[in-house]
């Protein structure tokens, strides 16, 4: 079971056993019947430590990612961050993070663990220099999106995983705007991949989850004992909506990937624009890495007007296809502002976006129709 597609569909998904049921079912229990005081059936005892249908979910994301791994998931992407960082940092350490990260991972870290003890360093992960330069003796993690949200930034993840190792550190890989079917960082060094199931994964804007793989086991133990004492799991209802559009993200991904090429085009040649953020264009300072280390360019575009945040706030109230919204990664293709809405939480930062910022997560709906509702907007 080797092709991408084929485990998306299979990986953690026989037939129910009893039933044949094709599709996994969601098993509604809080708890489960012992065969015997501390006889487990089947190794399951109370939901919160494992449910069948999380189990899954968590074997096929492992699945997706890198041979021989483990998967967990969670009640959102922020609480697998959260029990990640917990786990694997104490009061006093040192986290790198990228200087334009997602603004409710820097919320996370600068506003929440800061309290409990926890220090970073932004900078920007593209600059190895600067990278080498922020590791500090008590670093233990470097923090890595790529491409990064919104200004879609790409980090080399071989070198940032020599950079993590040389300083004892782990590198964590955000690849939620990529999806394993795009990159799978575990192979290039990375010791942990953290996804925003809610985005592509699940990809149909139906639900709220993330999720954790790693390859290295005795870090999945631990993992997997935090997932346990912290509490923040994926319900079975929210895994089998993520197993569902599991099993389409390779051919969605395709999908977005070529409606963003043909978006991010148009929008280059636009007189409107003063810049196209898109690794897919032979100009992005990151292009050459991306073609490296992705199959493909993603569905992620952000642009910048000439006419600054007020020309930017009128496109996104102007479109009527592209729908106002926060999140992304959905079928359906959404626009906003990144400066007053998804980052809001970085305004008067180092990582605070530019207000003539405007960001597209572009769907799978036909392209010739995406771009005539671009041009009614910019007009």
């Amino acid at each position: 079971m080797s092709g991408f597609n084929t485990r998306a569909i299979h990986a953690g998904q026989e037939p129910d056993p009893v039933t044949g049921a094709v599709t996994v079912p969601i098993y509604a229990t809080s708890t489960f019947k012992q065969d015997g005081v501390g006889g487990l059936r089947g190794g399951y005892e109370y939901s919160r430590s494992a449910n069948p249908t999380r189990t899954a979910l968590e074997v096929a994301l492992a699945a997706l990612e890198a041979d021989r791994a483990r998967g967990l998931a969670f009640a959102s992407g922020l609480a697998a961050e959260d029990t990640l960082l917990r786990a694997l940092c104490r009061p006093g350490d040192h986290v790198v993070l990228p200087d334009d990260a997602y603004g409710g991972t820097f919320r996370l870290i600068a506003r929440v663990l800061d309290r409990w003890g926890l220090e970073h360093t932004a900078v920007p992960l593209a600059n190895r220099d600067a990278v080498r330069a922020a590791v500090r003796p008590c670093t233990r993690v470097i923090w890595c999106e790529t491409p990064t949200n919104p200004l879609l930034g790409i980090a080399d993840v071989a070198a940032l995983a020599q950079l993590a190792h040389d300083a004892q550190a782990r590198l964590v890989v955000d690849n939620t705007f990529a999806t394993p079917y795009l990159q799978q960082p575990i192979g290039d060094g990375a010791d942990v991949v953290v996804h925003s199931t809610t985005k592509y994964l699940g990809g149909h804007s139906d639900v709220i989850g993330g999720a954790l793989v790693t390859a290295d086991l005795d870090l999945a133990q631990e993992l997997t004992f935090h997932q346990n004492a912290m509490g923040a799991i994926a319900g079975p209802f929210d895994a089998w909506l993520v197993l569902r559009g599991l099993k389409t993200l390779g051919v969605r991904m395709d999908r977005h990937c070529a409606n963003a090429e043909r978006v991010a085009a148009y929008l280059l040649g636009h007189p409107a624009i003063s810049r196209v953020y898109y690794p897919g264009l032979p100009d992005h300072p990151g292009h050459e890495v991306a073609a490296r280390q992705m199959r493909g360019f993603g569905g992620m575009v952000s642009f910048a007007l000439r006419g600054g945040e007020e020309a930017a706030l009128k496109v996104c109230s102007l479109t009527s296809l592209f729908t106002l919204g926060e999140s992304l990664g959905g079928v359906e293709s959404l626009i906003e502002h990144p400066g007053r809405m998804t980052h809001a939480s970085v305004a008067g930062s180092m990582l605070e976006v530019p207000g003539d910022l405007v960001r597209l997560s572009v769907g799978i709906e036909d392209a010739d129709d995406l771009i005539a509702d671009l041009a009614q907007a910019l007009s």
